[in-house]
């Protein structure tokens, strides 16, 4: 079992950066599981923004954050980051953070663990 909780959220204008920060408690080993961060905006469903594996050497993104986002975690202290840069209107959503057992995945259905969500709002 794995508890997530994300923070870091906020209002920011276009241009702008935020850093999500992901903290997991963990029955095993944090490094087994590889983490994703995925938004959710209006109306929309769920995408993928990043993942990376356990070790974190392996990472990987969506084309739209490319070079504005990036993602990295800290396994001993149990937490994961999102840097964002460069923030758009279009980035405005809710961010989760997940946990998988498996590698580095970008489909929603292999991760077995979900953060609450912490929302981000870009103003034009």
């Amino acid at each position: 079992q794995v508890q997530l909780v994300e923070s870091g959220g906020g209002l920011v204008q276009t241009g702008g950066s935020l850093r999500l920060s992901c903290a997991a408690a963990s029955g095993r080993t944090f490094s087994t599981y590889s983490m994703g961060w995925f938004r959710q905006a209006p109306g929309k469903e769920r995408e993928f923004v990043a993942a990376i594996s356990g070790s974190g050497g392996s990472t990987y993104y969506v084309d739209s954050v490319k070079g504005r986002f990036t993602i990295s975690r800290d396994n001993a202290k149990n937490s994961g980051y999102l840097r964002m840069n460069s923030l758009k209107p279009e980035d405005t959503a809710v961010y989760y953070c997940a946990a998988s057992i498996k590698l580095l995945t970008s489909w929603s259905r292999e991760y077995d663990y979900w953060g609450q969500g912490t929302q981000v709002t870009v103003s034009s």
